[in-house]
């Protein structure tokens, strides 16, 4: 089954290319026509960003999943300066399905450094839809948190036959904070029945600086070599992306095929022990759209290959002793070594391949029923190798993944009835079939042998069977007042790192950690899916138009079954680092969980006439609590009580923004993972936009009182000094946050 989807793939995708290049007959008249699906009217616990309000966020950063910061409970894992993770009412990273242009991505790595949202660049997003707890059948799957799905700018046709139309935009940013500058371009011709268009962004920054109270403590804080006083190590970065776009339209049928590149040369990871040395995606995508009268048929047909490398950046330095002489074991460092000793190179290298189907239809019954059903099709392959580099890690190469399977099968359906002018419903149910296996594994040596031979020997080909149902239910109590109510049981199984990561030697188990939290973790054989059970409400109140103002408060619970934390590793050498303060040695293990709290968002136009422009006051407060209820622990990363609140005015071309950040203390932390706590803080920030005929000029300041201050979700501070070391980073130290920032950016459409 695996050779023919990738075989088909690669025919199909070449069969669309030559259709989309082919070109058309012009003598046959064509209508204008956007294909669309009909409307869902079902949008509980749902927030969507157009392409105004990320072009208002984007000129102050270059990472795409930032431009989620502010909506109704999303938050972020700190991770790399265009990686960072988010999270929807507590879950994240795995627990989430996120989907770039109809393609579910998947990082390959076992640090998660290049997740779904790291392949767009914010100058290419033309939208987002966030679906946080409840999830239609038809957009979730192999999640229990939620879905995200990311859009890139829609193609545009002519609206004449026979016209061709071109334009384009480029546009320039700097960030004080980093020496950070960024610019992209967009060029697109077409007519009215075929499209290509070319996006292109580059990005670079240096490390960034912390707010005036950032202060290093223990053994790292005499070693920073070049770092400033004030300088976070290892949070730098550069990143190219490339797309090109074809689209062609026939009647009511559209065809496009998209080919993307990325390229990220290096980024920094300050809660990693490893730094990001290269990371090389290729991507081809073809979809379908068609109307057929009472059916709307969609198809995507995508593959995705990534080479991914780990090693030490500059500011993370291995001690092999004076003069590179031999370790503790006998075996002598590199070759090459750098002055004083210290001497980079430990290897970790990543493949993965990606390739997916999904097929959906929309079938409107009546003007008050819509039938949807869909199956999908996805399968995953990754390796994960890391190769001889001497101190204890030779002859052999490791295999810390060897052909990796985790391929996915998915149908379903679901249905939306509009019962009356006030009731609507929305109920679904998914089946999904999640297989995995691996080779063989190898470690470096004979020190490795017993955790070898345990995997090798040990049964790895798994099937899980997962359902998800969801019901959901919108009331309209009057012109004024609504509510939404909903239920969902949501399954997901662990991924390769969760289940295969076999060895408990301290350096391999540092190597796999997706949390940021400078622990090491082993995996897993036995574990279950999660099964998330979930209940939310959400009662909005609005003027007749919701456009004078609007509250809406969401509160929810989830409960989850099996859910993926840690637990002690219990062989000896683990036994023995874990009763010692510090980092720890962990297994993936299932347990219970409940996460509940309250989401409350909303605006009001203070003033809204000609003369004065528009004033509107708009603000979002999140509350969560989350814990494991086997050992009465707290679950990791969760965000403490939080709020964003900003005056936004507006006239003519001006738009101008403060905005206020407040986040309380995070008290209730992890205790199994050593889990840092942090003190609370708030952040003010200014943005102003001014646009005129083809221009538009963006200037802004962020942290405008330059706050110090550490990020609750940002993990465990590795910038610098001797990561692979257990003692060799100041266990302790959170990473903090970003100090002032002044960025300007212009941009020019043509």
């Amino acid at each position: 089954m695996r050779d023919y989807l990738s075989t088909a793939a690669s025919v199909l995708l070449a069969t669309n290319s030559v259709v989309v290049l082919a070109g058309h007959d012009h003598s046959t008249q064509l209508e204008s026509v956007l294909v669309t699906a009909p409307p869902m009217n079902i949008e509980m616990a749902t927030s969507q960003l157009g392409t105004d309000e990320i072009t208002a966020k984007r000129a102050a950063t270059n990472d795409a999943a930032s431009l989620l910061r502010g909506l109704p409970g999303v938050s972020l894992y700190g991770a790399g300066g265009v990686s960072s993770l988010p999270v929807l009412r507590g879950l994240g990273d795995d627990r989430l399905r996120i989907k770039v242009d109809g393609m579910d991505l998947i990082s390959a790595c076992g640090n998660h450094m290049n997740p779904a949202l790291s392949y767009i660049d914010p100058a290419n997003v033309g939208s987002f839809n966030v679906f946080a707890g409840i999830t239609p059948v038809s957009v979730g799957g192999d999640s229990i948190g939620g879905t995200i799905i990311a859009n890139t700018k829609p193609v545009e046709f002519s609206d004449k036959p026979g016209q061709a139309i071109t334009g384009g935009s480029i546009s320039g940013f700097y960030r004080s904070n980093g020496n950070n500058f960024s610019s992209d371009v967009s060029l697109n011709a077409a007519n009215d029945w075929l499209a290509v268009r070319y996006t292109g962004a580059y990005a670079r920054s240096d490390n960034y600086q912390a707010g005036d109270s950032f202060k290093i403590a223990g053994p790292a804080a005499a070693g920073r070599g070049n770092l400033a006083a004030d300088e976070v190590g290892s949070s730098e970065y550069e990143s190219q992306n490339h797309k090109l776009g074809f689209a062609l339209k026939v009647d009511h049928h559209l065809f496009n095929l998209d080919l993307g590149f990325q390229h990220m040369p290096y980024q920094g990871f300050p809660n990693q022990r490893m730094d990001m040395t290269s990371n090389k995606s290729n991507q081809i995508s073809a979809g379908y759209k068609g109307d057929y009268d009472d059916f709307v048929v969609k198809a995507k047909l995508y593959k995705e290959k990534t080479r991914h490398s780990m090693d030490f950046g500059d500011d993370k330095l291995f001690w092999y002793g004076p003069n590179n002489m031999p370790g503790s074991d006998g075996v002598p460092g590199p070759i090459s070594a750098g002055p004083n000793g210290y001497a980079a190179g430990m290897p970790m290298d990543t493949r993965g391949e990606n390739t997916g189907v999904t097929l959906a239809a929309d079938y409107q019954l009546d003007e008050h029923n819509i039938l949807r059903a869909g199956i999908e099709i996805q399968q995953y392959t990754l390796d994960d190798w890391w190769e001889p580099s001497g101190k204890g890690m030779w002859p052999n190469t490791l295999w810390n993944i060897r052909d990796g399977e985790r391929d996915r099968y998915a149908v379903y359906s679901e249905w939306q009835n509009r019962w009356s002018d006030k009731l609507s419903s929305l109920v679904g149910l998914r089946y999904e079939q999640v297989h995995m296996d691996a080779d063989d594994v190898q470690g470096y040596n004979p020190m490795y042998a017993a955790d070898e031979a345990a995997f090798n020997t040990s049964k790895r080909d798994l099937v899980d069977d997962n359902i998800d149902v969801s019901f959901q239910f919108k009331y309209a109590v009057n012109n004024n007042h609504s509510i939404d109510v909903g239920l969902a049981r949501k399954a997901r199984s662990p991924n390769l790192y969760e289940r295969f990561a076999w060895s408990t030697n301290g350096m391999a188990m540092r190597m796999v950690n997706m949390a940021g939290d400078g622990n090491g973790y082993v995996g897993n054989l036995d574990l279950e899916p999660e099964v998330a059970y979930t209940a939310s409400i959400a009662s909005d109140w609005h003027d007749a138009t919701s456009e004078q103002w609007q509250l809406v408060i969401a509160p929810y619970i989830t409960r989850v079954k099996d859910y993926i934390d840690a637990t002690p590793c219990t062989a000896m050498a683990c036994t023995l680092a874990n009763g010692m303060l510090g980092f720890r040695y962990l297994s993936f293990a299932n347990d219970e969980a409940k996460l509940y709290g309250v989401d409350i968002s909303g605006f009001v136009t203070l003033v809204g006439d000609e003369q004065s422009g528009g004033l509107k006051l708009q603000g979002v407060v999140n509350y969560l609590k989350a814990e494991n209820t086997d050992t009465n622990d707290n679950l990791y990363n969760i965000m403490p009580l939080n709020a964003t609140f900003a005056l936004v005015h507006s006239k003519a071309g001006w738009v101008n923004t403060a905005e206020w950040q407040v986040v309380a203390a995070k008290e209730h932390v992890s205790a199994v993972r050593n889990e840092l706590t942090t003190a609370g803080y708030s952040v003010f920030n200014l943005r102003s936009t001014y646009s005129w005929a083809h221009w538009r000029a963006d200037v802004g300041v962020e942290n405008l009182l330059d706050k110090g201050y550490d990020l609750p979700l940002g993990g465990a501070y590795l910038g610098q000094g001797k990561t692979m070391s257990a003692a060799g980073v100041p266990y302790g130290t959170a990473v903090p946050g970003v100090g002032r920032s002044l960025y300007a950016g212009l941009r020019y459409d043509f």
